[in-house]
């Protein structure tokens, strides 16, 4: 089921059968109301959550609130779940998957929440994220680990994984997600959904930042289908904000309708290389293959990019640099609010040690570097309308395989109280260490940096039955381009009605 009979079923028995447009829709016409969507959402949330931990916090009697108030706009009735981190709602929970915070209520409600209720979504909850969403995991000391529906022993990746997790196990048909460094396209990869990172700028994260992470942070969604994101993007960019830094014009249309539209013959640069000089695993380059035979068959013009202009290793070092930093402002104002040293995870300790030990200068000059990365795509973008890669360049991890050797947490430990700061920095020893994780989902940083819209789009599945999606960018501003794109791959190769097997001890596909 694709473009506009996406997600849609003959009656509201079957909840899973529905994308959130098809909800909308049927709530609209009268033909279910919106607090039997909640009880299906609800039903579905307690017979699976126990397993895979996506939920963190529930907030199912506001969710009920709400709708005996009544709700009207796009997506009136729809359930939906926000993630626990800059998505504040004001009067629950705002831990940001740390202990450091387990304490805090949010005192206002972020503007994607206001507008994801105005457009009338029903929140009943909020999803886990690792802590300050700082891994490709979602693994926290607080919440624990959130699993993949397709595999329970793997990760949903990070940090967007909670949302993924609930997404495809079909508790909502829409989360609302983020992404700073791949956090949105990653899970999507690993749990099969379509998620799309707009434009810097796009979305706001106000009014908790005017910019989160220098502005490498963008707010969106991931969804089962592409109009449910083409839809939510409506919502999420519209109006203004007057705490936004800068105010970004708007699509010549709505993405709604950008996205029916046809894409035309698109000029479109492949490359499956590690920009960090990794391996990438055979399915990886395998989905992106594939998914360029397609894009033949559509009638658009497909080419490997041999001269890649971007330089992986010196994108991570530019991102590492702003990480330290901000990790160590940000534990900072946590201990300005009476958290404690302990509270933090031993990696969120390390980084803000090393973020201590960084001068201005080298956080300015890490920071200049974006620009680089920014430069390099555009000169791809003179000859290119869209860049096809790998979304990652390998399976999703089991839960705790990226946890580090007992030696190295050793040594973070023993670094903790000793003055060690410069010589961590200059040795390059934690640099090795997360390179050997970047290896994993290499592709993603770029865009981030660069500040251009990306999507994952799920094509292929490998050989255990595992979802694997492909990436694709554009320049900035062009997230209708992208999901015109999109929505002819869907057309072409419909995924709706691929979903996770059934969960161990729940009886529950």
């Amino acid at each position: 089921m694709t473009g506009d009979d996406a997600g849609k079923a003959p009656g509201a028995r079957d909840y899973r059968q529905w994308d959130a447009c098809a909800c909308a829709a049927a709530v609209r016409d009268g033909e279910v109301a919106p607090g039997s969507l909640l009880r299906c959402a609800l039903e579905r949330l307690d017979a699976v959550n126990p397993v895979l931990n996506a939920v963190c916090i529930d907030a199912r009697s506001r969710a009920q609130a709400r709708i005996d108030e009544g709700v009207k706009g796009p997506f009136a009735g729809v359930p939906y779940l926000v993630k626990d981190l800059l998505q504040d709602v004001q009067g629950l929970p705002s831990t940001l998957g740390s202990r450091s915070c387990r304490q805090v209520i949010a005192p206002a409600s972020a503007d994607t929440v206001h507008r994801a209720e105005d457009a009338g979504l029903v929140i009943l909850g909020k999803t886990a994220t690792p802590e300050f969403g700082l891994k490709g995991v979602t693994e926290s000391a607080l919440w624990g680990p959130t699993r993949n529906p397709w595999d329970i022993d793997r990760s949903p990746g990070g940090s967007s994984g909670g949302a993924a997790a609930a997404v495809a196990a079909g508790i909502v048909p829409m989360a609302g997600a983020n992404d700073g460094a791949g956090s949105i396209r990653i899970p999507a990869s690993y749990c099969g959904l379509f998620g799309l990172k707009p434009s810097r700028g796009r979305v706001p994260v106000t009014p908790l930042a005017g910019e989160a992470w220098e502005g490498a942070v963008s707010e969106g969604v991931l969804s089962r289908s592409v109009r449910d994101s083409a839809r939510m993007l409506d919502v999420l960019s519209s109006g203004q904000s007057a705490s936004a830094p800068f105010r970004v014009e708007p699509p010549s249309a709505s993405f709604e309708e950008l996205a029916r539209r046809e894409p035309g013959r698109l000029r479109i640069g492949w490359n499956v290389d590690s920009p960090v000089g990794g391996r990438v695993d055979r399915d990886c380059v395998e989905a992106v293959e594939r998914a360029g035979a397609l894009l033949e068959a559509q009638g658009h013009v497909v080419e490997r990019v041999t001269d890649w202009p971007v330089d992986g290793r010196h994108v991570a070092r530019s991102v590492l640099a702003l990480l330290y930093g901000q990790v160590a402002a940000f534990v900072a104002r946590a201990r300005e609010r009476g958290a404690r040293w302990d509270d933090f995870e031993l990696d969120t300790r390390t980084l803000a040690r090393l973020g201590r030990a960084l001068t201005a200068g080298e956080y300015a000059r890490a920071r200049q570097g974006w620009n680089r990365v920014s430069l390099a795509l555009a000169t791809l973008f003179e000859r290119y309308d869209v860049l096809l890669l790998p979304t990652v360049a390998m399976p999703p991890p089991r839960i705790g395989e990226l946890e580090p050797a007992p030696l190295v947490r050793a040594l973070q430990r023993l670094a903790l109280y000793l003055p060690v700061g410069r010589w961590m920095l200059n040795s390059r020893f934690l640099e090795r260490m997360t390179f050997e994780n970047l290896e994993r989902t290499p592709f993603t940083l770029a865009a981030n940096l660069a500040g251009i819209p990306a999507m994952s789009v799920p094509l292929h599945w490998d050989r255990d039955g595992l979802p694997v999606g492909v990436q694709f960018m554009a320049p900035w501003g062009e997230e209708g381009r992208l999901l015109s794109l999109a929505t002819q791959l869907e057309a072409a190769q419909p995924w709706f009605d691929r979903v996770p097997p059934p969960l161990p001890g729940t009886g529950q596909g």
